[in-house]
């Protein structure tokens, strides 16, 4: 879990700053080999009791109850909440209280917080979206070995997200379970109500249970999250934090078997311009039914198989600048299929990274828990590589065979080793990955991190390749310092075609270290310098890169975050070695309660990566700036407004010796804009309507860079019906206009005009699904 636990996300996930300050401000994942101290309480408090028995109630909460200075006395009690930040194991500083208690198949708990008049957020919004409010939580370590957990979360009107953890990964919101909440504002703050089935959890199947339990209270206008029992930043790590919860009797999650059919529909118009083929306007129709499954075995084990599965994306990619990148830009996964236990498959180098995947026909996956052991498997096929639309190919119409296989053995207290296998084989060709690696808690506050891997491929042409590569990470975390060392070894045949490795021939090392003081003020509530450092060599012993880059970062009250930063950096491409200078400004801030803002600048010297045939690679100036406003004027409405506007601009020394044209110095060598509008109904807590209005636009000197005058405009629109996770109504419509024209001849072509008139994608869909649980 990124900073050990949910607080240090609640604080940092709203935050959007440009990538020195991110690094910066974000401590690196906890890992937790030896049983942790007790954290020590601030000077004057009192120890805490974290052992809680909870009763077993004969009739199901009702909000009703906790009402007007109600409550149930057949519940558990709890109220001694305390701080982890910002003051590290204070109370809560607002009155906190929740009662929990569990039936024959459902755990409770009930919450009822007060805050002052006007104080408390709380906005009817989609699921997942609640981290901008106040929020109450329920942890569980179900198998209670101090390594993975359940989060469930609830906003003051009942809006759910949910999220496993495991030391040493960030959250995995991709989780989504059926569970049932419900909220109510008060006026001396909010009651709010979770009920998770425990046919939705997976445990052992003792007779009497002992599980890790916590709760969890994140207030955004103080910056404060606070936990029962006290979780420190003083100590490295998070569930071996959390409380031990027994008295849960002969329970079980019983039979749980789930069906998911669905149907899709789709019908496009588009532009189909095929690389030496005849362009021309296309009409689609689209008709899909098919079916997941889900099955748990044995309590522990779940299996999913999708037969004709609709891998569609329905919500679009947020948008990312990918003009005169050097290496490969990363869009996340956003398909609920791949999305669902991939933290299964996550190792300290990405080795599976599931949109590889491009359109797959079937898969199945199993995934789980066996006593100490993680295990996760799959296996499924790619069309996408077969689908050249070229009858002449002998591949055409064949299908890419993919298999995943990790398995990992938790020891110690908090320590675990694993390996992992990739095999992508298509038409005679392979590329084959396996790694071990393995976690180590080395005290209260260090941990090694450590992975070997190694690969094998073969191409269409029967030409063979291997090489491996290497990476290990010491980690120190507490609430006043972090220090992170990595070393990356990676050689020039290492291969990992399902994975996100855009950089091999490389050894690395990288070095960050922070320091953050907590002074007594209700205003600035911590700041602190940092300094990262990075060096790299390729396997020739030649130096690609270094950059030695420190900053300073400021937290003040209300969510409002400032961090600066500068470098220094040497950067060898293309066998030119080019010495650099940035200078980065961000800031975040909740301090409206109906607004967010974030602005990210940074300005200095960078290299153009993408010029024409016969002109060298050169350094010249460029600047990023982004935006991204977010405004929330009543409960149910969400406006985000997002720029991005990137230049270059050519420098006095960009071409020392080299004649030019005059239309070519100095110049600019392109300008990229980037603007999206997002406008976010909630009719209900499962009818929502979401509206966006993109614009990409890409003006480019010719001379200078190797890119085309791209102008677009696409306009999106979803409705969407969800009642729980698989069971939900989509339509959707989408129009993409580009500065593009089919003009006539013998054949026809395409060609660039001025304005984006031109419908080049146009589609309408719509999707059901329902899930039936047995």
């Amino acid at each position: 879990m990124n900073l050990a636990g949910p607080a240090a996300l609640l604080s940092t996930t709203p935050i959007v700053l440009n990538r020195w300050i991110a690094v910066l401000w974000l401590a690196a994942p906890g890992v937790t080999l030896h049983a942790q101290p007790a954290p020590k309480t601030t000077p004057g408090a009192t120890a805490q009791i974290k052992d809680v028995r909870i009763p077993k109630i004969q009739a199901r909460p009702l909000l009703e109850q906790f009402l007007n200075g109600n409550s149930r006395s057949d519940m558990k009690r709890i109220d001694d909440f305390r701080q982890r930040q910002p003051g590290d194991g204070d109370p809560v500083s607002r009155k906190t209280a929740a009662w929990i208690g569990y039936d024959e198949k459902t755990l409770y708990a009930v919450f009822v917080c007060e805050s002052p008049p006007g104080q408390t957020r709380a906005r009817l919004s989609k699921r997942e979206d609640v981290f901008n409010d106040d929020v109450v939580g329920v942890l569980l370590d179900t198998y209670h070995d101090r390594q993975r957990g359940y989060e469930f979360f609830v906003n003051p009107l009942g809006v759910q997200s949910d999220a496993v953890e495991s030391e040493g990964q960030n959250d995995d919101f991709s989780f989504d379970t059926l569970w049932y909440s419900e909220g109510r504002l008060t006026p001396e703050g909010f009651v709010a109500m979770l009920a998770i089935p425990f046919k939705s959890l997976r445990f052992s199947a003792d007779r009497a249970q002992t599980w890790g339990f916590g709760l969890f209270r994140y207030i955004p206008t103080n910056n404060e999250s606070s936990f029962w029992p006290y979780v420190t930043q003083k100590v490295e790590g998070f569930n071996q934090q959390l409380g031990n919860m027994s008295g849960l009797e002969t329970i079980s999650p019983g039979r749980n078997l789930q069906l998911i059919p669905y149907g899709a529909f789709g019908q496009s118009h588009f532009l189909d311009n095929p690389d030496g083929g005849v362009p021309s306007f296309k009409s689609k129709t689209d008709l899909r039914v098919g079916l997941d499954a889900k099955a748990v075995i044995h309590d522990c084990l779940t299996l999913d198989i999708a037969l004709n599965p609709d891998f569609s994306q329905v919500e679009s990619d947020d948008p990312q600048v990918t003009v005169n990148q050097r290496f490969e830009v990363q869009f996340p996964e956003k398909r609920p299929f791949f999305l669902e236990n991939n933290g299964f498959f996550t190792t300290p180098e990405t080795l599976f990274f599931s949109r590889r995947i491009v359109d797959p026909e079937f898969g199945a996956r199993l995934t789980g828990k066996l006593g100490r052991w993680n295990i996760g498997a799959l296996a499924i096929d790619d069309r996408a590589p077969g689908a050249t639309g070229d009858p002449a190919d002998p591949n055409q119409g064949d299908h890419a065979m993919i298999g995943v296989v990790r398995v990992q053995r938790e020891f110690a207290k908090q320590s675990n080793a694993g390996f992992l296998f990739t095999d992508r084989e298509f038409a005679g060709s392979y590329n084959r990955v396996g790694a071990v690696d393995a976690r180590f808690k080395l005290s209260a506050n260090w941990t090694l991190t450590g992975q070997a891997m190694a690969s094998e491929s073969r191409d269409l042409d029967g030409t063979t390749s291997g090489g491996d590569a290497f990476n290990v990470d010491v980690h120190r975390q507490s609430r006043d310092y972090t220090y992170d060392l990595q070393y990356i070894d990676r050689g020039e045949g290492f291969r990992s075609d399902l994975g996100f490795v855009p950089r091999v021939n490389i050894r690395q090392l990288n070095q960050f270290a922070m320091r953050r003081f907590h002074p007594k003020s209700k205003v600035l509530l911590s700041w602190g310098p940092n300094l990262f450092m990075q060096g790299d060599f390729d396997h020739r012993n030649v130096q690609q890169d270094w950059r030695v880059s420190p900053g300073i970062n400021l937290e003040f009250a209300r969510s409002t975050f400032i961090g600066a930063a500068h470098a220094e950096v040497f950067e060898r491409f293309d066998n030119i070695n080019f010495r650099r200078q940035d200078n980065a400004l961000g800031v975040h801030s909740e301090y409206f309660k109906r607004a967010t803002l974030d602005v990210n600048y940074s300005r200095g010297t960078r290299t153009n990566y993408d010029t024409p045939t016969g002109l060298a690679a050169f350094r010249g100036d460029g600047s990023e700036f982004q935006a991204n406003i977010t405004l929330r004027p009543v409960s149910r409405l969400k406006l985000e407004e997002i720029y991005f506007l990137t230049r270059l601009y050519t420098r006095a020394d960009s071409f020392p010796g080299v004649p030019l044209p005059p239309a070519a110095r100095p110049a600019t060598v392109f300008v990229n804009h980037l603007a999206r509008s997002r406008l976010t109904y909630q009719f209900t807590r499962e009818l929502s309507l979401r509206v966006i209005l993109d614009y990409n636009g890409v003006l480019e000197n010719p001379l200078l860079i190797s890119l085309d005058r791209q102008k677009r405009i696409t306009g999106d629109v979803l409705v969407t019906y969800l009642i729980h996770p698989g069971t939900a109504l989509y339509l959707g419509y989408t129009d993409q206009l580009e500065n593009l024209a089919l003009f006539p001849g013998t054949p026809p072509s395409v060609g660039r005009i001025g304005f984006p008139s031109t419908t080049t994608g146009r589609q309408f869909f719509a999707k059901i699904s329902y899930l039936f649980r047995f």
